[in-house]
């Protein structure tokens, strides 16, 4: 497998696709290699890049009506917008998932999911296979013990998957701040979803807006 480095291997939000798949109920139960709530909220902070970007985004889940909706906090960027429900367990099996992907003509197919060594590791592998740019979006998706989602991780690497964090993601689609019509949502994104960061943000703006005192006071 060729490395992939170079400046057309980074993430473009033009060229991107987005996949989140099985944020549900019945898998959120079963997560074991992250806490629960970062894994919420940083599938949601992807989903709202992703809206930010212009990043076309397909939403699947599996028996939905046994395992639960997709997180509200993801649905809930996109109103309206379909929820593929499937019953094959490897996403990139389901003709009417692949369809929607293809038809955006993109070809960097970033995905992430519950759980990590199976939702994810299925589709990532096969598409792989197929010729697709694949990135897997690691703290947006979980496994149901650290090491699963580990080996998963180490598997789909093996396999050519890149592999990111979702603010590393938003940071390469972003690639310039004087991209000025999402330089404010995506810091909007940081105060809502990036912790620490999004309070040194806060942080700075109250600084740059404090006048410095004079020699006088």
């Amino acid at each position: 497998m060729a490395p992939r480095n170079g400046l057309d291997s980074l993430l473009r939000p033009e060229d991107s696709v987005l996949v989140l798949i099985d944020h549900q109920p019945y898998q959120l139960a079963n997560l074991n290699s992250h806490d629960p709530h970062m894994v919420v909220n940083n599938s949601t902070a992807l989903a709202k890049a992703a809206r930010a970007f212009g990043v076309p985004t397909v939403l699947t889940t599996v028996i939905a009506d046994r395992g639960g909706r997709i997180f509200p906090q993801i649905a809930d960027v996109f109103p309206g917008q379909e929820i593929i429900d499937r019953t094959l367990i490897n996403t990139w099996q389901d003709p009417k998932v692949v369809d929607v992907v293809k038809a955006t003509g993109r070809k960097q197919l970033i995905i992430a999911g519950l759980w990590t060594e199976v939702c994810v590791a299925m589709p990532a592998i096969q598409a792989l296979g197929e010729g697709w740019d694949v990135t897997v979006v690691t703290d947006a998706s979980g496994g149901t013990s650290i090491e699963a989602h580990e080996v998963a991780i180490q598997r789909m690497s093996d396999a050519g998957a890149n592999m990111m964090t979702w603010l590393a993601v938003a940071a390469e689609w972003q690639r310039d701040w004087a991209r000025t019509e999402t330089a404010g949502p995506l810091a909007d994104l940081l105060v809502q979803h990036a912790g620490g960061s999004g309070i040194a943000f806060l942080w700075e703006q109250q600084l740059l807006a404090t006048p410095a005192p004079s020699a006088a006071e």
